[in-house]
């Protein structure tokens, strides 16, 4: 299959390392500098190779920012027989986007990414693949994800939007709160440098992305949960209440290990 990626990014680089052996695969990528870093494929810094290459499926792998206009640029250059697909993870707006171009599409979002995650061990991380696209391209996924061991879910947009809302915007506020009052610690313990770790990797990822994440209609929500459960907290600190920390630390406790049953 002829594979046009979008973007030589971290995951786009990731994509095409993925695919080249089996595909033929180029890569389109207006930084020049950046197509440095990739291999066995060819790369394209202009529309009309687009078009001279005539690709099966495209895989936009741009930032999510860019996700939609990246799509519009190429369109003109594309066969109407062409496979529209993105990796975002955050899928507002492309539902109505994909509809209104009158190409195949499909959707899906690896759950994973290259700051925290071991692309050479994947098999405890996720990917969704949203049902609502071109049934053959979610078989080609499907496929592609399953070989890679990852656990595989299939989500309407909605369901897939509620879903990032709970499992991103919920660890992106604690790591938001947890970076807005820290302090230089000159002899740090084991905790606050797990979690210093997770801060920086989370505060390096695009601006753009973090707010898109936050500003989904479900996150509200779900951070007005963290404030119910840090207020009950701070009630519990401020009258020293043994019993009710008992109980709250049960409660977490319990929701931890139902998780991790779950994931099991």
């Amino acid at each position: 299959m002829k594979i046009l990626v979008l973007g030589a990014g971290k995951m786009g680089s990731f994509f095409i390392d993925l695919l080249s052996f089996d595909h033929e695969v180029a890569v389109y990528e207006r930084d020049a500098k950046r197509l440095r870093f990739t291999y066995n494929c060819q790369r394209f810094t202009s529309f009309e190779e687009i078009a001279d290459f005539k690709p099966e499926l495209v895989i936009n792998a741009v930032t999510v920012k860019y996700t939609i206009p990246a799509f519009q640029d190429v369109l003109p250059y594309l066969p109407t027989s062409c496979l529209l697909s993105d990796i975002s993870s955050v899928k507002t707006g492309l539902k109505e986007f994909y509809d209104a171009t009158g190409f195949r599409y499909v959707s899906t979002h690896p759950m994973f990414g290259p700051t925290f995650a071991n692309l050479n061990q994947l098999s405890e991380e996720n990917a969704i693949i949203i049902n609502e696209g071109d049934y053959m391209g979610r078989c080609f996924f499907k496929d592609l994800y399953s070989r890679l061991g990852l656990n595989i879910y299939e989500y309407t947009f909605d369901e897939h939007d509620r879903t990032v809302a709970y499992s991103l915007s919920i660890p992106f506020v604690s790591t938001f709160t947890f970076a807005a009052v820290m302090e230089h610690q000159d002899a740090p313990g084991t905790t606050f440098k797990r979690h210093m770790r997770i801060a920086k990797g989370v505060l390096n990822e695009d601006d753009y992305l973090l707010q898109e994440i936050l500003f989904n209609p479900y996150t509200y929500d779900n951070v007005a949960k963290i404030r119910h459960e840090l207020k009950t907290l701070m009630d519990i600190i401020e009258h020293k209440d043994g019993d009710a920390m008992k109980s709250f630390l049960a409660k977490i406790r319990g929701n931890v290990k139902q998780d991790i049953q779950e994931i099991k």
